[in-house]
């Protein structure tokens, strides 16, 4: 099992990655999920994905994951596109700084951050950035 990062373009915060995805499930319904993220091509290891974790770049930061439920190359108004079906709601993670790239790459398994503990996943979005900027979480 492997990760994927992928910066999420456009998106200001986690909240608006949410939205996004829920909104282009019910674009694309024949694909019955919950959140879904489209890219150009399937990846090689396809396979080796499904279980692992779609790990989402904001600011040039790791901010959230969501596990892969599977992949599937389909039909959209857009062409023809490979669907990363993922399980709904992106999960806050401990930040770590990345650099921004086009399209995805493999993430291994013991460079994955943890997931924020329950007091940390209950502070707004701008303030986590602002306190991991400043390196005091």
């Amino acid at each position: 099992m492997i990760h994927l990062t992928k910066v999420a373009v456009g998106c200001s915060d986690v909240e608006i990655l949410d939205q996004r995805q829920r909104a282009r499930a019910t674009e694309l319904p024949h694909l019955e999920a919950g959140a879904l993220t489209l890219t150009r091509f399937m990846p090689k290891r396809a396979g080796e994905l499904v279980g692992g974790s779609l790990f989402w770049i904001i600011k040039h930061r790791l901010v959230a994951r969501q596990e892969i439920l599977r992949l599937a190359m389909t039909a959209t108004p857009w062409g023809e596109k490979c669907a990363i079906l993922l399980a709904p709601g992106p999960v806050p993670v401990d930040g770590q700084p990345l650099r921004a790239h086009q399209g995805w790459r493999y993430f291994s398994p013991d460079d994955a951050p943890s997931d924020l503990g329950p007091g940390q996943a209950d502070v707004p979005a701008a303030m986590l950035r602002e306190l991991q900027s400043l390196w005091l979480v």
